[in-house]
């Protein structure tokens, strides 16, 4: 589906993919609904796009809060008029940590955001997006969703639901106007783990200089085109970086090989 002149609905839209999925999304000519818990973040992300009132709405909403979720295909539409498509961005990781060491609390939290406020999303717009000539889903996962990342169990655990729950959305409309897909981004260059809470930025810096990894990552301009691309473009799977094509077909051929090879890069970093 051709973005120009369709209303798209991004969650995560305040920072990192989200942010930058938006800012192409309104240069190829879409009008964006952009969704964020974070008034600042999405206030700088409004400032960047530097587009009128009528190309751009932003509406501060937890997605992991069903009663918010509800009222957002209604205020979406009392600002553009129409709804044509969602991009389901939003997404947090937890301190790098095994299972035994993680609270609930931290549990919940990940699986609440990533998974289910995803269905949230998902659910609430069905409706209107099946209404429309042509409409489009992408949910993002991760290659954390086909490949165990120890110190990242529950994540990974969420993003793999993520990758399901997609794919059999997908079958499920099937010969309906609604197009769906799921894409797999490796490392990007994001402020994920200070976005979630899950590390300060020295931390950040100091796990950077622990890791064995030579991973090279992906700049969030460059994962923001590529979202966009796969959204018209509806592949059955798509993937952002190379290490995302390397390690998806990896962990086909020998996962038990590729789970290894993750363990053996992560280790340093688990507390």
């Amino acid at each position: 589906m051709n973005v120009n002149q369709k209303v798209i609905v991004v969650t995560g839209a305040g920072n990192g993919m989200g942010r930058e999925t938006t800012l192409e999304l309104l240069r190829r000519g879409a009008t964006v609904a952009a969704v964020d818990i974070s008034q600042s973040a999405l206030n700088e992300t409004v400032a960047l796009a530097n587009a009128s009132a009528n190309r751009i709405s932003s509406h501060i909403v937890d997605i992991t809060n069903l009663d918010h979720v509800k009222t957002l295909p209604a205020a979406v539409i009392a600002a553009h008029g129409s709804v044509d498509g969602l991009i389901n961005v939003a997404g947090i990781i937890h301190k790098f940590r095994k299972v035994n060491d993680l609270s609930y609390d931290e549990i919940h939290r990940v699986m609440n955001v990533n998974y289910f406020g995803t269905v949230h999303m998902v659910k609430e717009f069905l409706p209107h997006l099946l209404q429309r000539p042509a409409a489009q889903i992408l949910n993002i996962a991760s290659m954390g969703g086909y490949l165990p990342v120890p110190g990242q169990t529950i994540y990974c655990s969420s993003k793999a639901a993520v990758k399901l729950f997609t794919e059999g959305l997908r079958a499920e409309l099937t010969g309906t106007n609604v197009g769906v897909n799921v894409l797999f981004p490796g490392a990007i260059a994001t402020n994920i783990s200070v976005n979630s809470g899950a590390a300060t930025a020295a931390e950040v810096e100091a796990m950077q200089k622990q890791s064995t990894s030579t991973i090279k990552t992906t700049p969030a301009d460059v994962a923001g085109k590529l979202i966009v691309g796969a959204f018209e473009g509806n592949p059955f799977h798509a993937f952002v970086g190379s290490d995302a094509k390397l390690i998806y077909w990896l962990s086909r051929l020998m996962p038990e090989g590729a789970a290894n090879l993750i363990q053996k890069q992560m280790a340093s970093l688990i507390k």
